[in-house]
């Protein structure tokens, strides 16, 4: 990923297109609307038209759930921090994710679109039905909802200062993430897979341990902005 300087401010016109501008953005209640009315049509669908089980449900939904705390991991450390060798990759690096580094606090460009939502939604349902069969109504609503807490996490972790509670510490990952080494830390709604991948276990996480208390401490620019937050 081409390194950018952070701004505590501002926004950046992606596209010259209105539409597509308009498109790029969204308020955070519309994908998660999306993801979890999604989500209760196809558990709705489950219990209906198909003969699982509910403890086979259960399971199924909260396998679907971990495995999406995977695949974020997987997709924030490969696809959204891709290797930049040359410009075409460096401008579609930038336009799906360096721009959220480059402007962290702008609230329209924190959450997936809702087009593209949709989209991404009915194609894992198609693609996964044929894979999957009727497991996939129990799997994908949890695999939904995964995604939608990590999309409120990201949003408040952005949005609001960290409470003071065991939370924090994903205020205080994100923040290592943002301000001091963005190819570490890649696990936004759960640290499982950094400490897996070894993506935790860094010098600076070691080096700011003892010393970063709270999230302020990471980036005290922030401070002095922190009522404009709320």
């Amino acid at each position: 990923m081409a390194e950018v300087k952070p701004q505590n401010k501002g926004t950046k016109q992606l596209f010259k297109s209105p539409v597509l501008e308009k498109l790029s953005r969204t308020h955070i209640s519309v994908p998660l609307t999306v993801f979890f009315s999604y989500s209760a049509i196809l558990l709705y669908w489950s219990v209906v038209n198909t003969a699982l089980p509910v403890w086979l449900t259960v399971v199924l939904f909260f396998t679907g759930i971990i495995i999406f705390t995977w695949v974020e991991y997987l997709m924030h450390r490969y696809v959204f921090h891709m290797e930049v060798y040359n410009q075409s990759r460096e401008k579609l690096q930038y336009v799906i994710h360096g721009v959220h580094h480059e402007y962290p606090k702008d609230k329209t460009r924190l959450a997936m679109p809702p087009l593209l939502s949709i989209t991404i939604s009915t194609v894992l349902l198609l693609i996964l039905r044929v894979l999957m069969g009727d497991y996939v109504f129990a799997f994908l609503p949890g695999f939904l909802c995964g995604y939608a807490l990590y999309l409120s996490a990201h949003y408040v972790i952005h949005a609001y200062q960290p409470p003071k509670n065991f939370l924090k510490y994903l205020w205080i990952n994100h923040g290592i993430h943002h301000y001091k080494n963005g190819e570490m830390v890649f696990g936004v709604s759960s640290p499982m897979w950094d400490y897996i991948y070894g993506t935790m276990n860094n010098p600076i996480k070691r080096k700011h341990s003892e010393s970063v208390r709270n999230y302020d401490e990471l980036h005290p620019e922030q401070h002095d902005h922190h009522h404009h937050t709320h």
